[in-house]
């Protein structure tokens, strides 16, 4: 385990979690969500299982370190075991009044609900928002992975490490790759494991509120899809693994609206502008009213006798 990681194996650990938890602010809403969540398993969603939560408090007040939960040891524990502030895991990622950001929620939700029966609420998909910061239809069409986006706030040796841990973490993991899913229930964790794990959250916050400077002007949009998100990967049609996913969600509606608000407004030309409208170019030439200049008797009613010499 990596020494800027916290991993919670106990049900005392979940306690003291939540706890912290329960103190983040709130009230802030959508300018700085305080969770952000991401889930590892073998196939993850509702044919898989669900093996590590990783989930960083963003800023953290008295949790500044991520927290990978053990789920493949603690079970439904991890999600029923309730703090001393009367909040469970459970009620915490099922509360509509604190955000949760995820990078592509469908699997992640897919998997709490079969599994543990957990209802997501609260949620922001940092990849849709990404998807409508975008200025055309055309440009919306597929969406980005992770590492695509990393590309946006990481940069030379920065972004160099991050893809180095990911792909040490990718072939431990990846059967593609040789590796196999055992190693997320593997204990103790490795830190490649717990590398990869934090890897996937460590930098949400930065892509957050860059693309939600971008799109703070849809934020409504962004939240009804992340939870339509939500809504469809609970259906018994829903395939977390089918054919499809790449593409963005967008109607044609709603790509109109997007393409309307990324417009750029045509510049004013300044030196064409007229500063004085008819009146005043009238009142210039009406003595009772801008025409006559003579403050001093308008204020004290006292004939004018010139400049003093």
């Amino acid at each position: 385990m990596v020494k800027d990681t916290v991993f919670v194996d106990t049900p005392q650990g979940i306690k003291d979690l939540v706890d912290w938890v329960a103190l983040q602010d709130t009230w802030i809403g959508d300018l700085q969500p305080p969770l952000y969540i991401d889930i590892e398993g073998e196939w993850l969603g509702r044919n898989g299982n669900l093996s590590l939560l990783t989930v960083l408090v963003y800023p953290g007040r008295g949790l500044e370190l991520p927290h990978i939960i053990d789920i493949h040891t603690l079970g439904s524990t991890a999600f029923s075991t309730v703090g001393k502030r009367a909040k469970s895991l459970k009620d915490i990622l099922e509360s509509p009044k604190i955000l949760k950001v995820f990078f592509d929620v469908r699997n992640n939700s897919d998997a709490l609900y079969a599994h543990h029966g957990i209802e997501l609420h609260g949620v922001r998909d940092i990849q849709l928002m990404e998807s409508a910061a975008r200025p055309t239809t055309k440009s919306r069409k597929f969406l980005n992975s992770l590492s695509r986006c990393i590309e946006d706030v990481l940069k030379g040796r920065e972004r160099d490490q991050w893809e180095l841990s990911k792909e040490r973490g990718d072939g431990l993991w990846n059967p593609e790759k040789g590796g196999s899913y055992r190693v997320f229930n593997t204990r103790p964790l490795s830190n490649e494991i717990s590398s990869y794990c934090v890897g996937d959250i460590q930098h949400l916050p930065a892509l957050y509120h860059k693309y939600h400077l971008a799109t703070g002007r849809w934020g409504k949009l962004i939240a009804e899809e992340s939870q339509k998100r939500v809504s469809e990967s609970q259906t018994i049609k829903y395939n977390p693994h089918g054919e499809g996913r790449t593409l963005s969600p967008w109607s044609a509606e709603q790509n109109k609206t997007l393409d309307s608000w990324s417009e750029v407004p045509k510049p004013k030309d300044y030196f064409s502008f007229d500063s004085l409208s008819d009146f005043e170019e009238d009142a210039w030439e009406f003595d009772g009213i801008f025409g006559d200049d003579n403050d001093y008797e308008d204020w004290t009613r006292a004939p004018w006798q010139g400049p003093p010499s």
